[in-house]
């Protein structure tokens, strides 16, 4: 991007495709840029925990990031995840991202030797003053096993470059204001969690949403009515949609299924997950077919 604007919106992650065989797929990483912006998505995120980035080498991690920029041509803003347990590392993981045409990194905590609060702090200051573009702090204790209170999340927006974070420990909204609170619009609040608590989290300020779902338009169109000022159509269409939002986000088999719903939508063309991997049995996917046929998104 060349106006740097502000993140906000809906900003998914992106599956990482691959073929049969486990290998990248980009052509479907390129099929994936064209159909979330298609269907209004307002930025792109790459390499979050959701992309399996666990599971990829550094060169694959590089070339994600660079197939996704080139996709993009600058359209909507693309936010790379540079997270890692070494510090000079993720250092070294931001710069590449950035010189490869990201506009803002998301940045998980250190997460195999768990440093104090002191140290998380170290850790983010060290990667915001290696690189020129935005810092996310991305808050997920349940993969992490980093908690970060909110007190320590609004004094790491404290950091020059530190200018968001994505609130992912239960319960959030109440996160969501205590972090406000404590540092006022200081920091832009995302959710994600496959989008549990979307609109509670507009309701509490959230700037917008990094997360995946294989129906991102219908996040995009409940905060595109919240930022019209129609708080209950947003409300209603979450609403409507929460059974399907729920089912999706099913720890361990929710990747899965997100994967098969894109590959169903003609999107990617094998709903792959690297190994090792947690895969829904046949009941789950038939539940799949039941709800998306009364929900009326068969087609």
């Amino acid at each position: 991007m060349t106006d740097r604007k502000p993140l906000a919106g809906v900003l998914p992650i992106l599956v990482t495709p691959f073929d049969d065989a486990g290998r990248l797929d980009e052509e479907g990483l390129r099929n994936l840029v064209e159909f979330f912006i298609g269907k209004g998505c307002h930025g792109l995120t790459v390499l979050g925990i959701a992309g399996e980035v666990h599971k990829l080498s550094d060169a694959e991690r590089q070339r994600v990031i660079e197939v996704v920029v080139d996709q993009a041509r600058g359209r909507v803003p693309v936010v790379a995840g540079t997270g890692h347990s070494g510090f000079e590392v993720a250092v070294e993981l931001s710069r590449r991202a950035e010189a490869a045409g990201a506009d803002a990194l998301l940045v998980m905590p250190p997460y195999v030797i768990r440093p104090d609060a002191d140290g998380i702090y170290e850790y983010y200051e060290a990667i915001a003053r290696a690189v020129s573009i935005p810092v996310v702090v991305q808050d997920e204790p349940l993969t992490t096993g980093v908690n970060m209170p909110a007190a320590l999340i609004a004094r790491l927006g404290e950091i020059a470059g530190v200018d968001y974070a994505k609130i992912e420990a239960t319960p959030t909204p109440p996160k969501f204001t205590a972090i406000r609170k404590l540092s006022g619009d200081r920091l832009g609040l995302f959710g994600g969690l496959g989008g549990l608590y979307f609109y509670e989290e507009l309701c509490r300020g959230a700037r917008g949403i990094m997360t995946g779902f294989g129906f991102p338009e219908v996040l995009v169109e409940i905060y595109n009515r919240f930022q019209e000022g129609d708080r209950d159509g947003a409300g209603n269409v979450f609403y409507k949609y929460l059974t399907l939002i729920k089912f999706e986000a099913q720890p361990g088999i929710g990747l899965a299924i997100r994967k098969e719903v894109l590959r169903r939508r003609g999107v990617i063309r094998s709903a792959r997950l690297r190994r090792p991997a947690q895969l829904p049995d046949p009941e789950t996917f038939a539940e799949l077919d039941r709800l998306l046929e009364k929900l009326g998104l068969t087609d």
